[in-house]
């Protein structure tokens, strides 16, 4: 892996604080599956069968579980985690990158942190966006983890 990343040295608002972390994790989940032959990326390297390519589509489903249909309240159908056997690197990490970037602008349009999700996702009730994204910095830096560790277990380490 070419290159050193470093946690953001952000001095920006509210809303494009957590947003600059929440990028870094992200890249980092998609560094740590980038230029890796597609069948180690798929391989299942855990007893529970996650793989790279896995956690990513995982990923891609929370994405859009969060921002476009709970917080947004799009109309919009919401991925399962399980890799298709036509899914490639190169379609899952596309589509990750989509959901990411529809993410990114649905925050952006956002009047502010406090805004209440339009409708519940699995939590009991609609959460707040500061709690969307606070729980996505969570969930994409406990599985950019589990990547560092895949990746390595793969033969092949770096940041």
């Amino acid at each position: 892996m070419s290159g050193d990343h470093h946690t953001p040295w952000t001095l920006a608002g509210e809303k494009e604080t957590p947003v600059d972390f929440l990028d870094y994790l992200r890249g980092a989940v998609i560094r740590k599956a980038s230029g890796l032959p597609a069948a180690a990326v798929r391989r299942p390297m855990t007893g529970s069968g996650t793989s790279l390519l896995g956690l990513i589509k995982h990923l891609t489903r929370v994405e859009i579980a969060w921002f476009q249909y709970a917080f947004a309240g799009a109309d919009v159908r919401v991925p399962g985690d399980d890799l298709a056997d036509d899914d490639e690197p190169h379609s899952v990490i596309d589509d990750y990158q989509t959901a990411v970037t529809v993410s990114n602008r649905i925050v952006a349009a956002a009047a502010d942190l406090t805004q209440p999700a339009k409708r519940s996702a699995v939590a009991p009730e609609p959460m707040s966006l500061r709690w969307i994204l606070v729980h996505m910095i969570e969930e994409t830096g406990r599985h950019a983890g589990h990547a560092d560790i895949l990746r390595e277990q793969i033969g092949s380490v770096g940041r």
